[in-house]
């Protein structure tokens, strides 16, 4: 597949495609001071990545935005003016326009300064146009994290009122599109003419009538967005692909992007662009769209007058669906645009609840004061309403939003009830929730759970099935406990994806990967995974299940709850009420031929005792332990009264694991370590080695050794590092941090460690000689994902508490 190549071309100017293309000859600027000259076959702001054949090489290099200081396209291109702006003036507008000066200090001291024709940002940088010729320009693109400070020149409207050609509405529309530069290239059209009510869209549908009538195909082509022989290649593909649209085809091919093909229709053809967001819908404009078809086509109607009806369309030239819509609706469906982030919001907000129910509840909010004593049987038939549709939409966000936890939390008297989200790790406010929907709220989720709804005087356990109340497939683990003021919380915990993840991909490193498959690879033995609750212990455990699932083995599980499902396992639900516990089930397990046992806690003695009896008999046996470290879960097995020989002759392994928040791919910032950054990332990496040292020679030498093996691994040009720190932006909530990355500490026992354990020595005896035989910590396995920039350090210090 192609590479993506969207280098942007000056404001209001034509796309030239004659000379800047794949393939263009462009020099490459390292921080380090190298210069890499090459070909350019790939520029992709989306991913943040370049793609150069330096010199003599035969395949392309991928380099980040962010690892660079400057790319030069080294062919001059034409400065075009846009002939949409000359058609309204009454004067043409001939080239060389004037240029306005600018000047770029980089972060190494060196400058840039010339002459450019506006400029244009995205998120990784900046596109200057360097004067060259009096009709030409050189492309270059600055890197941001290389910046100190720009200066640019005159604005884009103040050089354009200069010439005599442009009237003064065009100036004006110039101005307002440079200063929109600032957030996103210029000339967005589409956000610029957005539609965010109904009078505006009759009006724009209005002059759309007086637009001309074009095809898709005819548009992009003179557009210059694509060429007469693409058009007709995607032509002709499309025969054998009836049922997908021609743009479909084209994007697929990398030869426009949707935004691009929503800016050429609208430009066009006139085609609205609505921002739903901003949209008021109506009630009765939701009915009239089966919800059937909204989720199938990802369309959402807007605005019901006359006979007709809008409906926002990522594509509104794919007439299948039109006349899907128009057969159901039984109306003339005028399509209007909108991007596919708004419509995916919108259906999730209108149709997951049917309801915008959070606007129901702060209207009533803000009326007079609920009074209990005086309340009819509508009243509370409309309120249980609401309530389930408010249930259902806090779960559906909190499973979009990839929460772990829902925080159900009453205030007594007329205090708000709030609900938190633990997303990450961390909890953050959700929303808060008038007083007197406090009771109802937690009848309800008692409903769902089949728990006691009179009982609110002792914590109870349970378990929703969501499909069975809402849209989604969810399972959720549901606790309620009894908090003052005779109020309830409910903790409601978002089980994991039903499906195990691959061992590969669960951020072992290779340093733990290699040793933990050949431990899981004996016929039979104790392997604990350990850890504090959230930790990723479960998953972990599916992902080895998944690597020793296959129709020769006969694998038993005994769980609380069953949270992840895999064929071929016979999973059993731990059920203490009717007798059956991880001992019980265990000793079913061991009547029931098995290969592979996995429990999913070891609690206590008998369940401990049970694990060792089976793993000595011929089979490997798997559990979770909540402990704080590898070696520690050693000591808490022996402290529960486990025979040392037996235990010893038993123990496999034990793999420690905590989960830390990872930097958001899409806004973090590299920058260029100092020596004394590395220095203390090295000294606390090394700590343990370091506190039996007395030397300081000694220790400036281990320190200074480490280092040096780093800059082997992670150094880039010139044995420079590159660490990434948060920045935050839309896709992170502004946090600078999305999802998480294991840290692991793998015990391997060995025959020296099995001998330790037989005389019961101290942890600290035992992690001596682990870390000896090759045993990483979890902080030292943190500090290497810090110097793969998956992390920053102060996350690696707020889990690992040694």
């Amino acid at each position: 597949m192609a590479e993506k190549f969207d280098l942007p071309v000056p404001p209001m100017t034509r796309r030239e495609t004659s000379l800047i293309k794949p393939g263009v000859a462009a020099s490459l600027y390292m921080p380090s001071g190298k210069k890499i000259e090459g070909s350019l076959v790939g520029f992709d702001t989306d991913k943040g990545t370049i793609h150069l054949i330096a010199k003599g090489a035969q395949q392309a290099v991928r380099f980040g935005m962010t690892e660079i200081k400057a790319l030069q396209i080294n062919i001059p291109a034409l400065w075009i003016l846009d002939p949409e702006l000359g058609k309204e003036n009454s004067k043409a507008i001939t080239p060389p326009s004037p240029w306005q000066k600018f000047s770029i200090v980089f972060t190494d001291g060196s400058t840039l300064e010339g002459e450019t024709f506006g400029s244009r940002v995205d998120n990784y940088g900046l596109h200057i146009f360097k004067k060259c010729g009096e009709e030409q320009y050189l492309h270059i693109f600055v890197a941001k994290t290389a910046i100190e400070k720009q200066n640019l020149g005159d604005q884009l409207g103040e050089i354009l009122v200069n010439q005599a050609g442009v009237s003064k509405e065009a100036v004006e529309k110039a101005v307002a599109e440079q200063a929109e530069a600032r957030e996103k290239p210029l000339g967005d059209y589409l956000v610029s003419h957005k539609v965010v009510n109904a009078k505006q869209l009759e009006e724009a549908l209005q002059r759309q009538k007086s637009m001309p009538q074009m095809r898709l195909g005819e548009i992009l082509t003179s557009e210059n967005m694509i060429t007469e022989q693409q058009l007709e290649e995607a032509l002709e593909e499309q025969k054998s692909k009836r049922k997908m649209p021609l743009g479909e085809i084209l994007v697929a091919k990398g030869l426009v992007n949707r935004a691009e093909i929503q800016q050429a229709l609208a430009r066009k053809v006139g085609i609205p662009f609505v921002r739903i967001q901003e949209f008021q819908i109506l009630p009765a404009t939701i009915q009239l769209v089966p919800e059937e078809l909204v989720f199938e086509h990802k369309v959402i109607p807007l605005y019901e007058f006359g006979n007709k009806l809008a409906v926002a369309m990522e594509n509104p030239l794919d007439f299948r669906v039109l006349d899907e819509l128009r057969f159901h609706t039984n109306k003339y469906i005028e399509p209007v645009m909108a991007t596919a982030e708004d419509i995916d919001a919108a259906i999730q907000m209108y149709y997951a609840t049917n309801t915008n129910v959070f606007d129901d509840i702060e209207e009533e909010d803000e009326a007079d004061e609920f009074d209990e004593n005086n309340i009819s049987r509508t009243d509370v038939e409309l309120a249980d309403n609401i309530v389930v549709k408010l249930i259902n939409k806090i779960i559906l966000d909190a499973h979009q939003q990839g929460v772990s936890d829902i925080h159900i939390e009453p205030y007594p008297g007329k205090a708000k009830t709030v609900v938190r989200f633990r997303k990450d790790g961390t909890l953050i406010k959700y929303h808060e929730f008038p007083a007197h929907y406090r009771a109802s709220l937690i009848s309800r989720i008692k409903i769902m759970a089949k728990l006691d709804i009179s009982e609110r005087r002792k914590p109870q356990d349970g378990k929703i099935a969501f499909k069975q109340f809402g849209p989604a497939n969810i399972e959720l683990r549901v606790a309620t406990i009894p908090t003052t003021g005779d109020t309830e919380d409910v903790v409601m915990r978002i089980l994991a994806s039903n499906k195990a993840i691959p061992i590969t991909q669960i951020g072992l490193s290779d340093h733990n990967l290699d040793p933990l498959l050949d431990a899981i690879s004996k016929p039979y033995g104790l392997f604990l995974v350990c850890g504090p609750t959230g930790s990723g212990k479960t998953t972990t455990l599916h992902s080895i299940l998944g690597h020793l699932n296959n129709t020769e083995r006969k694998i038993w599980t005994a769980e609380d709850p069953v949270e992840i499902t895999q064929r071929g396992l016979r999973q059993v639900q731990v059920n203490p009420k009717v007798g059956v516990t991880f001992a019980s089930a265990m000793r079913a397990f061991l009547r029931a031929d098995p290969d592979i046992i996995m429990v999913g806690e070891m609690r206590d003695e008998e369940t401990a005792a049970m694990g060792v009896e089976a793993s000595l008999t011929g089979h490997l046996v798997l559990s979770t332990l909540h402990t704080n470290s590898a070696v520690e879960s050693v000591s808490r097995l022996l402290d529960m009264g486990m025979d040392p020989f037996n235990f010893a002759d038993a123990l496999v392994g034990v793999l420690a694991q905590r989960l830390a928040k990872s930097l958001c791919a899409n806004c973090k910032q590299a920058y260029r370590p100092e020596d004394e950054e590395i220095e203390r990332l090295a000294h606390d990496f090394c700590i343990d080695q370091l506190q039996q040292m007395d030397n300081e020679e000694e220790k400036a030498a281990l320190i200074a050794n480490q280092i040096g093996q780093w800059k082997k691994k992670y150094g880039k040009v010139g044995d420079q590092f590159t660490l990434y720190k948060p920045v935050g932006c839309d896709i992170c909530s502004d946090t600078g941090y999305s999802g998480r990355i294991g840290l692991h500490e793998l015990l391997i026992a060995s025959d020296e460690i099995k001998h330790l354990i037989v005389e019961r020595a101290t942890i600290s005896t035992i992690q001596t000689l682990a870390q000896q035989e090759g045993l990483r910590t979890l902080k030292q396995d943190g500090i290497e994902k810090v110097l793969q920039g998956q992390t920053d350090y102060p996350q690696i210090r707020r889990v690992c508490i040694k």
